[in-house]
């Protein structure tokens, strides 16, 4: 059986609810390939991450070229990047490749609180990896980050400007009593999604989600489709949930094989 590949610049999380873990479970879901190249391992539990140790841009580089070099990738995703040098080397990697649509995840902290994102690391996001984007899919408080306002819709509009052709903003951490994730899309369009506020603080929800539309776009939907499907997907690995640790809740990636 052909299965496509997603190539996955993730970080590795030994407690295995997140990062490279998290993509992989959600690749396969999918019944596609996950190809993965770590960016940073990490010390890390169910509840936050303590220590960050990223690779040296070389060996990125030359890892992914030898993936692509082998295999005809049919999507690319980015989560934890941990240094602006290596968002530097993911961009020159992506303009080698310039058909393959990208899903960008913006990790900037961690579910904890920890920080994972200095300034040089978030000009390297905003200045190499924007323009490059298919799909971005910060949380509220990254997208503020990223671009130094409060508003939501500001936030969405100026992230579009900077190039990412679709920017799902979700609002899982902020105070309402619905989920309303925000879409923006080329011309001043948008689009709100509702979901089910769930109950537990949950690891590895963003992994899920943007693995699921690098999943998706690699099976050939268009960007829309493969948004709104990973969002039902991933609210449903939520609501399937478990606690392997003393910490957040681990989406139940393979939900579907439990029911």
């Amino acid at each position: 059986m052909s299965r496509p590949v997603v190539l996955c610049f993730s970080g590795h999380d030994p407690s295995g609810g997140a990062g490279i873990q998290a993509d992989i479970e959600t690749i396969a879901s999918h019944r596609c390939h996950a190809a993965g190249v770590i960016t940073a391992l990490t010390e890390q539990d169910s509840r936050n991450v303590k220590k960050l140790l990223p690779q040296r841009a070389t060996d990125l580089t030359s890892q992914a070229q030898t993936v692509l070099a082998d295999m005809q990738v049919a999507a690319i995703k980015i989560g934890l990047i941990g240094s602006a040098e290596l968002a530097e080397a993911i961009a020159d990697v992506l303009q080698s490749c310039p058909r393959i649509p990208v899903v960008l995840d913006p990790v900037l902290a961690a579910g904890g609180g920890s920080d994972l994102a200095g300034q040089g690391l978030i000009d390297a996001i905003n200045n190499r990896l924007l323009p490059l984007a298919t799909v971005l899919t910060p949380n509220a408080n990254e997208a503020r980050r990223l671009t130094g306002l409060a508003d939501l819709d500001a936030c969405g509009k100026a992230l579009r400007h900077s190039g990412a052709e679709y920017v799902l903003i979700t609002g899982a951490d902020e105070d309402s009593e619905l989920v309303h994730n925000r879409l923006y899309l080329a011309d001043g369009v948008n689009e709100t999604f509702n979901w089910e506020r769930l109950p537990h603080s949950y690891h590895g929800s963003g992994c899920t989600l943007a693995s699921a539309i690098a999943a998706l776009l690699a099976q050939g939907l268009d960007p829309f489709s493969a948004i709104s499907e990973a969002q039902d997907y991933t609210w449903q690995s939520l609501a399937a949930a478990y606690r392997p640790g003393r910490g957040q809740h681990n989406p139940e990636r393979f939900f579907w094989v439990e029911s």
